[in-house]
């Protein structure tokens, strides 16, 4: 059993590449081994992370998620505490391994109860699993709602009840666990979605399983890891061994977004920053920035350039995108550039023309972004938002970075990657703009544009978990945090 480490990456398994993983498992262990080994592996964890706790709530539903909690209850009682089952199932409907977890806990003296028990220490949640597809309702929400008014601990069994382990999409009804225990596999919904804030710390138990002998199945995702340090840089080097970033944007009353990706980008170790305001350069310097280089737009030759494009653009980008699509070398779309091509097809096409030629080009869109994109609403983006993420890359053949909690990065022909870092933070005005501008660095430092999109996401989302908490987090002072390595 390990708690995961976000340091390194982790292969993510949906439900269905699981069930067939735990099928070639039962397939060479003996009957009813693995619900053994997971319920063992529950008490555990549970023994673990409340020493001292008396009575335990287990909360049961009528599956085999619920069979794994039937027998953790069996060896809590036998380690001195004081399980009691409330239990969905009955003996007549359970499933097989589920109804001999339940023969086992009766023949071990375990209480069960119709009702929850007014007060516990420890909550363990094992109502419903991943393969679960039903709306919790009944006596199901009422016990969701006991867990989660609770003072007590509360640990989820595979997946906490009311989060889709696919997509990390919650019903109404979502227990908020402060440990889950994954079984098996890491499921791709505890990291993205809801999943961070109905899991929160994550574990996993393999139950001593190994890939299929006739070859591994293969990840639907990756949480991604720390990225690798930069090679240093050398003493015979200079500003133009590092790469130029040009941002496009700053129309009129939004300069400042323009200004937070160029300083981004300058922080983040590019060679040369330049900007091109779309406010019909009324700012020619910024006096508190002097290495940022303010020219026209049209001055810019675009071709040997990173361009970061949209920040604070309104509807001034409109006009400089049909030659940013076609020359610049490196593109990074964000904000009102993305919203002026969902609404253009002519810019649509040209996008996807320039995907088919330079490999350098990455979408950076929030969820009503990528909704306007996909021609769809923010709630179906977040639905499912790795199956958003594919569907960008599938439309317009380039990098997306769809951001929110668990941001998802995908890229053509690469299995998607989820963001682990990052909190609320974030949430401020400005922070989108330094992303882009880090991508931007990252891309000009001559990264692939999928390692610059996740090297940059995990950085910018490192920087918030590890911020003081006596300072307020602007996207200003996260520009200027943020360097090299």
């Amino acid at each position: 059993m390990e708690r995961i480490n976000f340091t390194r990456p982790h292969a993510l398994h949906g439900v269905g590449s699981t069930r067939r993983i735990e099928q070639a498992a039962q397939e060479a262990l003996a009957p009813h081994s693995l619900m053994q080994r997971a319920g063992l592996a529950v008490a555990q964890l549970a023994l673990a992370l409340a020493p001292h706790s008396g009575r335990v709530w287990i909360a049961c539903g009528p599956g085999n998620n619920g069979g794994d909690g039937l027998e953790a209850a069996m060896h809590l009682l036998r380690w001195g505490k004081q399980p009691v089952v409330t239990w969905l199932g009955s003996p007549d409907s359970a499933p097989p391994d589920a109804l001999a977890s339940w023969q086992r806990a009766v023949n071990a003296g375990v209480q069960f109860s119709e009702e929850a028990p007014k007060d516990f220490d420890l909550g363990i949640d094992a109502i419903l699993g991943i393969g679960a597809t039903r709306v919790p309702e009944g006596r199901m929400a009422q016990w969701i709602h006991q867990l989660n008014a609770s003072n007590a601990i509360v640990l989820a069994v595979d997946i906490p009840t009311g989060l889709q382990a696919d997509s990390g999409s919650a019903a109404q009804a979502c227990v908020g666990a402060h440990h889950c225990l994954s079984l098996l596999t890491l499921k791709p919904g505890l990291f993205t979605g809801h999943g961070r804030d109905a899991a929160q710390t994550v574990w996993l138990d393999t139950l001593q399983v190994q890939q299929p002998s006739g070859g591994p199945i293969e990840a639907d995702a990756w949480l991604c890891g720390a990225p690798t340090a930069a090679v240093p840089r050398l003493h015979a080097s200079h500003k133009g061994s590092y790469g130029d970033v040009a941002v496009v944007g700053g129309a009129s009353g939004m300069t400042g977004a323009a200004l937070l990706a160029a300083s981004a980008a300058l922080y983040a170790g590019a060679g040369r920053v330049f900007v091109g305001l779309l406010d019909g350069g009324t700012l020619s310097a910024d006096t508190s920035q002097p290495e940022l280089m303010f020219r026209p737009v049209d001055a810019l030759d675009f071709k040997a350039m990173t361009v970061v494009c949209g920040c604070g653009g309104g509807d001034a980008v409109r006009s400089q995108l049909p030659r940013l699509l076609s020359t610049a070398a490196q593109l990074v779309i964000d904000a009102d550039a993305l919203n002026a091509i969902a609404a253009d097809p002519q810019l649509q096409t040209l996008l996807i023309a320039r995907c088919k030629r330079f490999t350098g080009t990455v979408l950076t869109p929030h969820p009503l972004e990528a909704a306007r994109l996909l021609k769809c609403t923010a709630a179906q983006v977040q639905g499912d938002r790795l199956a958003a993420a594919r569907l960008l890359v599938e439309r317009f053949g380039c990098t997306v970075v769809l951001k929110g909690s668990g941001s998802v990065i995908a890229a053509p022909g690469q299995t998607p990657v989820i963001n682990p870092t990052g909190n609320a933070r974030l949430a401020t005005a400005g922070t989108g703009d330094v992303l882009a501008g880090l991508i931007g660095a990252r891309l000009t430092a001559g990264l692939p544009a999928l390692q610059a999109a996740c090297d940059s996401v995990y950085q910018h989302g490192l920087q918030s978990d590890h911020w003081p908490d006596d300072l307020p987090l602007t996207a200003g002072t996260l520009a200027r945090s943020l360097h090299w390595h």
